[in-house]
């Protein structure tokens, strides 16, 4: 369960902090997020992207997340995704962050972003741990 979610507004953009307490993931980590609005907004989904190092499998490398409502409205290229679990105008702030905590706590690794996270998610839950455990490490002493 993520703790505390401090929303710093400025604009087009959201400073989002996740206090995590999710027994898969982290506890005690402090992550920072930027949430950034596209100008055709709420036509096009914002990104997310964590700016504080995240471990996960549904994190790119560079801290964008990755999960199925941020991804452009319509139909999956790929056919991975059903058109209803993307993007639509509808979706608030808080609803992407509800997403983002469900992310959190239950990474998707049937689809990941980050195939190296995903992988030690699913064969080496230890090395997977110790990895996000360096990530809560950090994030600690940023503050």
């Amino acid at each position: 369960m993520i703790k505390r979610i401090i929303i710093l507004s400025s604009g087009k953009y959201n400073s989002f902090i996740f206090n995590t307490n999710t027994p898969n993931f982290s506890e005690g980590g402090f992550f920072n997020a930027i949430m950034s609005f596209p100008p055709d907004y709420p036509n096009s989904p914002p990104t997310m992207k964590f700016t504080t190092d995240v471990w996960h499998p549904n994190v790119y490398t560079d801290g964008t997340v990755c999960i199925s409502i941020l991804h452009p409205p319509g139909d999956d290229p790929n056919g991975y995704e059903l058109a209803s679990e993307r993007w639509m105008p509808i979706h608030t702030v808080e609803s992407i962050v509800l997403s983002i905590i469900s992310m959190l706590s239950s990474p998707n690794d049937e689809s990941p972003a980050n195939v190296e996270a995903a992988k030690e998610w699913r064969e080496s839950r230890d090395e997977f741990r110790k990895k996000v455990s360096r990530c809560v490490r950090r994030s600690q002493e940023m503050l």
